[in-house]
């Protein structure tokens, strides 16, 4: 699914503000037809204080994904719910790994720092407790050849 808005990073992009007679307007379709995806969990709106619908905008771009995949590929809708899923589930996945990869290399730097202030390069070195004081632990290097 592409979002065809620049400002998807944007919080105004998910904030649920538009009524419904906008949003469906917005996506091309009757109002009624919302309501029946909402109902559907298709795409779920929010609730205005007097119970109101209210989309944001990338509840928009998802209505218009799901009108393309009816319309255009014919899908059907248990179909689509089933792709708006695992795509959900994926882009958890992708924000997850990104933010491990971010970690890692934090991690990376920091050792690299910690390693740099060690007066034995390329060697392991874990702090004592006592002041002036540090442990090295010592590992045999494996040969290669044998």
């Amino acid at each position: 699914m592409s979002d065809e808005f620049a400002g998807s990073g944007d919080p105004a992009y998910e904030a649920k503000v538009l009524m419904i007679s906008v949003a469906a307007r917005m996506a091309g379709m009757h109002p009624q037809t919302l309501r029946q995806y909402d109902r559907l969990g298709l795409v779920q709106a929010g609730r205005a204080a007097g119970g109101g619908r209210r989309y944001s905008v990338r509840d928009v771009v998802l209505l218009r994904e799901v009108q393309r995949l009816s319309q255009d590929d014919g899908v059907n809708l248990a179909g689509i719910k089933r792709i708006i899923g695992l795509e959900q589930l994926l882009e958890q996945a992708q924000q997850r790994v990104a933010r491990l990869e971010a970690e890692l290399e934090a991690a990376y730097r920091r050792v690299a720092e910690l390693e740099s202030l060690t007066p034995f390069p390329g060697r392991d070195l874990v702090r004592s407790t006592r002041p002036s004081t540090a442990l090295v632990v010592w590992r045999p290097r494996r040969n290669p050849e044998r």
